[in-house]
């Protein structure tokens, strides 16, 4: 027999009893917490992530300056695994490199050094191949930050410190945008032009109460760094920005290349953004498999240093527009970037602000650092001028200073009960080197005090005067948008704002190839396509006890009307049958017809068609096509039911008479107008029976006559029909000798 395991001894401590479900939302609330403010969601006034500040501040710890040198990657991910982000490599590193990607970042962060990936999607190479240095506009972000300009906290472990928020002098969160997801919430900010956001601040600075519209006229829409052209209304747009929700409509950019011989072909040079250029290509290629671009011939990626997608015509009578139009609905070549701009405010509040808000905040930001630089440039100034008037003390009683200090044992008490000094300028003057007591040195001294007396009271002004900080804070603006601005290559303008584009009717054939096919609906229910006019010499087969019912013929861009027992229409597509292969698959798997129903009728989908639809009791209307398109599984109801579905007909351009026979064999012939045209309903009389009900209907031209199916081959025309024309709801009269006994017209 088995021993027993030990049964551990009961936990130590204290234990408390608590609310399951209390507990639960404590916990999940506390990590939620967690991961929307140190993980997915961007400080407003920087811009950044925890991740991405971390990365910043420990590069600048490493010296890793625009003019300076680079370091292996894989240093700067250990410093700030080690010191900072308690978390994996691997997340560290894939952040950095997306800070250093030029077609992922509108104004990089990271001057990266190596295969930091590529526009096709591949992966950058290992963090201990690559290496890295801060660019200029992270010098930005981080200028000022020794100056007090910004909180500190305690890192992870406690060793450390780390910034709350970087002092931000460029506009980072507007200009390189942020995405992420959070617990019950996201945030997704598409890049914008910096030079485009400084003369929207620098309106905003002057007129504050500026409005939505204004600003967008300033900042008309996002600048992604792949470029494109966006094609969102302007309303659109304005929207957006005033909400703070919305989303962009961005198209490739694409040119029509001449070549020899009249022929042409289509050349994409600038694809969406967030879109990888390999998987674009294989989309494309796979949609021509499949059959699904007609129009498009081939697809080659010529791309080099600068990206070229070609695509050429299957034939030079194609319409570029309409070719275009096609991969823009089925491919990455259109997409919509989300606009959700959800930040964390500067109390450390997550909310969803307006484009104007958003500013506001930068704004506010920069002016709180310019105060906290200010106070600290004032402190040390002060700080300054207290040793430079010791020093000048020092100067006008040079001898008995020295003489204190040579035969005094304490000169430092006596020097400071003597001339009144303070302990610190009592230290330095202990600390000064015979070299400064030359006569040039004080006329320095003198200079320097003179110097920091006016930037002193320069800056006591500017700290008592809220406009003179603001034109400070405008002239910083000023100097961004000259170092980032459009008149620089970084700066200009990549994604054109173009008009909404007009609409492009894309032929059917031009997402579906056009191919002749057989739907085949069995009595048991069995529906499937073959591929041509199959089934006119009475091939088809079928599951044992089965046999034909509906054969019609019909093409892959087809849609096919379904005319139910109930009196619903159902809508098939042709090119989404099961294939001729097999038997099919049931149809009703493809729409949802009642146990107890069934297929009245099955016929193609034509465009402006109308139908005349009937059910045994007699009565009927006027039907159009558009009316009876379904667009859920469910079916549109047509025909209110009182007894059961007879069957539908189609109405000929030049059909004017409607025929009628019931199954008490009397046939009535009555004008067509008399037939009222609905979308749903019961309809009116057709014929009046005593018993059996109505068996057929039919649409037909009078001056041709009255046709009907005489046997396997043919077919009888019956011209005089003085006979039995009427009025619409009579009985009608014994159809003409030889009618056939079944009731039916074909």
């Amino acid at each position: 027999m088995p021993k027993r395991a030990p049964v551990p001894p009961p936990p130590t401590g204290e234990t408390r009893v608590v609310d399951f479900a209390e507990a639960l939302r404590e916990r999940y609330l506390s990590y939620a917490l967690s991961t929307i403010m140190a993980r997915s969601l961007p400080d407003v006034r920087d811009g950044l992530k925890p991740v991405h500040r971390r990365l910043l501040y420990a590069m600048r710890q490493l010296h890793l300056d625009p003019r300076g040198g680079f370091k292996r990657s894989a240093r700067v991910v250990g410093d700030v695994m080690g010191k900072f982000h308690p978390h994996g490599e691997g997340a560290i590193y894939d952040a950095m490199v997306r800070l250093a990607q030029t077609f992922a970042q509108r104004y990089p962060l990271v001057d990266g050094q190596g295969n930091y990936g590529n526009i096709d999607g591949d992966n950058a190479a290992a963090m201990r191949y690559t290496e890295a240095r801060l660019t200029e506009v992270a010098e930005a972000l981080l200028e000022g930050i020794d100056e007090d300009a910004v909180d500190f906290r305690p890192t992870y472990d406690g060793e450390d410190r780390e910034p709350v928020v970087l002092p931000a002098a460029f506009p980072n969160l507007l200009a390189n945008g942020a995405q992420g997801i959070a617990v019950g919430m996201a945030t997704s900010i598409p890049p914008h032009n910096a030079g485009e956001i400084c003369n929207a601040l620098l309106h905003l600075i002057k007129y504050p109460k500026a409005t939505a519209a204004k600003l967008v006229e300033l900042v008309p829409g996002p600048d992604f760094p792949t470029g494109g052209i966006l094609v969102e209304p302007a309303e659109s747009i304005l929207d957006a920005y005033r909400s703070g929700r919305g989303s962009f409509r961005l198209r490739a950019r694409w040119t029509v290349e001449q070549l020899k011989g009249g022929a042409w072909q289509i050349v994409v040079t600038e694809i969406p953004y967030q879109v990888a250029k390999a998987r674009l290509v294989e989309k494309i290629a796979t949609l021509l498999q499949e059959r699904k671009l007609a129009f498009l011939g081939d697809i080659r990626d010529e791309s080099a240093a600068e990206l070229r997608l070609v695509l050429e015509p299957k034939s030079r009578n194609v319409d570029p527009a309409v070719l275009m139009e096609s991969l823009f609905r089925l491919t990455d070549l259109e997409t919509r970037f989300s606009l959700n701009m959800n930040v964390v405010d500067s109390a450390q509040t997550p909310r969803v602000m307006s484009l104007a808000d958003v500013m506001r905040a930068f704004l506010d930001h920069r002016r709180d650092v310019l105060r906290r630089r200010s106070r600290f440039r004032l402190a040390r100034i002060d700080r300054r001028l207290e040793i430079l008037a010791g020093y000048l003390i020092a100067y006008r009683n040079l001898d008995a200073i020295i003489k204190v200090i040579r035969e005094e044992d304490e000169p430092k008490k006596i020097m400071m009960a003597r001339w009144k000094l303070s302990d610190i300028q009592a230290e330095a003057i202990l600390d000064m080197k015979l070299r400064a007591l030359r006569k040039l040195e004080e006329t320095g001294i003198r200079k320097e005090f003179e110097a920091l007396t006016a930037e002193r009271k320069d800056l006591a002004r500017l700290l008592k005067d809220e406009d003179r900080q603001w034109r400070h804070i405008g002239d910083e603006l000023r100097v961004m948008k000259k170092r980032f601005g459009e008149a620089t290559p970084l700066g200009r303008r990549r994604t054109e704002i173009g008009p909404p584009p007009a609409p492009v009717e894309v032929p059917a054939e031009a997402t579906v190839e056009r191919e002749p096919v057989t739907v085949v609906l069995s009595e048991k229910g069995w529906i499937r396509a073959l591929k041509g006019q199959a089934g006119a010499n009475g091939d088809l087969k079928f599951k044992e006890g089965d046999r034909g019912r509906f054969v019609v013929q019909a093409e892959t861009t087809d849609k096919l009307l379904v005319f139910g027992t109930n009196g619903r229409f159902y809508t098939l597509a042709c090119d989404k049958l099961p294939s001729g292969r097999g038997h099919g698959e049931p149809v009703r798997l493809m729409m949802d017809l009642p146990q107890d129903g069934d297929v009245a009728s099955l016929r193609v989908h034509r465009a402006g068609g109308v139908l005349l639809v009937a059910s045994t009791d007699g009565r009927g209307f006027l039907v159009k096509e558009e009316d009876a398109l379904a667009q859920t599984r469910a079916g549109r109801q047509v025909l209110n039911l009182a007894e059961g579905v007879l069957a539908l007909t189609a109405v000929p351009a030049e059909g004017d008479h409607v025929a009628a026979i019931g199954r008490n064999r009397k046939l009535l012939v009555f004008p067509l107008k008399d037939v009222p045209a609905m979308a749903r309903g019961r309809g009116v009389i057709l014929q009046k029976h005593k018993d059996g009900g109505l068996a057929d209907v039919k649409v037909f031209r009078l001056a041709d006559g009255l046709s009907w199916k005489a046997g396997e081959d043919r077919t009888r025309t019956e011209t005089n029909l003085r006979d039995w024309i009427g009025v619409r709801a009579q009985a009608g009269r014994l159809p003409p000798t030889g009618f056939p006994r079944a009731n039916r017209f074909g």
